[in-house]
């Protein structure tokens, strides 16, 4: 399949745009080369980021694709009428549509938060990124009853960048603890977690890709042999049928596909969208 440049225009982050874009890219088996144009917020702007792409039409010698996700209706107008590529205005397909259905018209706000500093959801979003961060790796005990979710499984099965991804993409408080041999020995949840079962959930790993991570870490350690990490694994996942603790194995996972699953059996009361 020949290769395409692909552009992604915004008059916000463009983040939309390119989440958009590229889901749809992935349904292909071609390269692409991804140009991110976000701010397009004037019209100067769109005339600047219309030349580049028809600069781009005419060196390769076929449309550049235009993914686009802009309110401004004056650069949207000069993206339409002198833009070279294929455009997929994505606002004009799902927004107008719905104003119709709805009988109201959009906001025709720019990005997700016109405001931030004014934004109760934005606000909220920085405080459980901030919450996530300080219960990273059982850091922290203090105030784990405001923990949405706590992540519970055994170093580098993949919670910290879970949590993480809670906290960014749906502002959850999310925590992670680690389960170590010590806890093992005494076949025991860690005291801290004992009054939070409810909000559990552990993540697991296969030992031998367990021991792949490991060892970019900690190479020929005793931690990241293959022998440890099925033992750890083993431990861990036993202590988690024994407490009823409702988990899975992010081996060959994403992280979206790991939140995804959480989100669906957690179900807490507060997410941001």
């Amino acid at each position: 399949m020949p290769s395409r440049t692909v552009f992604f225009l915004s008059d916000g982050t463009g983040i939309t745009a390119e989440t958009f874009g590229n889901a749809i890219l992935n349904q292909f088996e071609t390269d692409v080369r991804r140009v991110r144009l976000p701010f397009l917020d004037d019209v100067d702007k769109a005339h600047q980021a219309v030349r580049q792409i028809n600069h781009t039409a005419d060196i390769e010698g076929r449309r550049p694709l235009v993914f686009a996700t802009i309110v401004n209706l004056d650069v949207l107008h000069v993206v339409k009428e002198q833009c070279k590529g294929m455009l997929l205005d994505m606002f004009g397909t799902f927004v107008e549509p719905l104003e119709v259905e709805l009988g109201i018209k959009s906001n025709h706000r720019v990005g997700r938060f016109s405001d931030a500093s004014k934004s109760k959801e934005y606000n909220e979003r920085i405080e459980a990124i901030n919450f996530s961060l300080m219960h990273d790796d059982g850091q922290s005990h203090l105030d784990l009853e405001s923990s949405d979710v706590i992540l519970v499984g055994v170093s580098r099965s993949g919670k910290t960048p879970t949590s993480l991804y809670l906290a960014l993409q749906h502002g959850l408080k999310a925590s992670n603890y680690p389960l170590i041999p010590e806890d093992f020995e005494r076949r025991k949840l860690p005291p801290a977690l004992v009054p939070h079962r409810k909000k559990l959930f552990g993540l697991t790993i296969a030992p031998e890709r367990l021991a792949e991570i490991r060892n970019e870490r900690r190479p020929h350690s005793r931690y990241a042999s293959l022998e440890n990490c099925r033992a750890e694994v083993s431990e861990a996942e036993a202590m988690m049928r024994r407490e009823g603790i409702r988990w899975l194995s992010t081996t060959t996972k994403s992280i979206e596909e790991i939140a995804t699953t959480i989100l669906q059996e957690i179900r807490p009361e507060r997410l941001a969208y």
